[in-house]
């Protein structure tokens, strides 16, 4: 069930969760297709060096080879770093956006194809015009590729360490005994996947217990999908446990670093720990 807004996007799950992101409005968008066609004029000039000898014997020869090239280097470069870099450009990663599935769900590479396949149309007549006009009347900011491929560009949200005492975690987390992993971990980690896991534990009292199993049942499945741990870090972890200590790496890094001589050296818990505790009164997060 979706719920949009002006230059937002709300994503209700089925456990009664709602998740909320700030769109790209087209002119950011824009500036970042420029920074973009200048990479890709770049590169274009670059491997067409070769085809400059044939210039005097044929120019309609290299006006084809132009075209022909700015469409496959265009269409692949769009394809290729959405892809490889979790649904942004050089240009999108400049401008602090990308590109994400407006269900919330994890983008496919059809997804990327299609949206960018279809950016010659939305570049019609000159300079994006379809696309820059769909994206204004759109509720979700969506040129035409976008709506074919059920894509949304958001902004991502500024870094912050958020006040983790509110999720109960503890002075030990056994994930960061692997601390290349939990490195690896905090790169492959979309921002969108981290805030969904920060705000499910956050509104986590909010749900009735069945929900609330089946809600962290699948984040963590996820989780584990993206980095996986060794057997001897996760014995003994809840679904729950699990996505707390995901969200404390995330979100509080420098404690990797130290987190053999933290769980060695025994410390009075904040005044905020100590009022909330561990969630339903159990035994510390692994």
């Amino acid at each position: 069930m979706l719920k949009t807004y002006t230059h937002q996007l709300t994503i209700r799950t089925p456990e009664g969760t709602e998740f909320s992101f700030e769109l790209a409005g087209p002119f950011t968008r824009f500036l970042a297709w420029l920074l973009d066609l200048l990479v890709i004029v770049v590169v274009m000039k670059v491997l067409l060096i070769p085809t400059q000898i044939l210039l005097p014997l044929s120019p309609n020869l290299i006006l084809a080879l132009n075209a022909i090239a700015y469409f496959v280097i265009s269409v692949g470069y769009g394809m290729l770093l959405e892809w490889r870099m979790q649904g942004q450009t050089l240009g999108k990663r400049l401008l602090g956006i990308r590109v994400i599935d407006d269900r919330g769900l994890p983008l496919e590479f059809a997804q990327l194809a299609l949206r960018n396949l279809l950016r010659a149309v939305d570049a019609l007549p000159a300079f994006y015009l379809v696309g820059g006009i769909c994206s204004i009347l759109s509720s979700k900011t969506q040129r035409l590729g976008d709506l074919a491929a059920a894509t949304v560009v958001m902004r991502i949200p500024h870094p912050r360490e958020p006040d983790l005492s509110h999720i109960g975690t503890s002075k030990y987390n056994s994930l960061l005994e692997h601390g290349h992993l939990a490195a690896r971990l905090r790169r492959a980690l979309s921002p969108v996947a981290a805030e969904m896991a920060l705000q499910a534990l956050v509104r986590r009292h909010q749900f009735d217990p069945e929900a609330r199993l089946a809600l962290f049942r699948e984040l963590a499945a996820y989780l584990r999908s993206v980095i996986a741990f060794p057997p001897e870090a996760l014995e003994g972890l809840s679904d729950e446990q699990y996505v707390r200590n995901v969200v404390e790496i995330v979100f509080r890094p420098q404690r990797t670093g130290s987190s053999r001589l933290a769980a060695a050296q025994p410390h009075e818990p904040t005044a905020s720990q100590a009022q909330i505790g561990t969630p339903n009164g159990g035994p510390p997060a692994r």
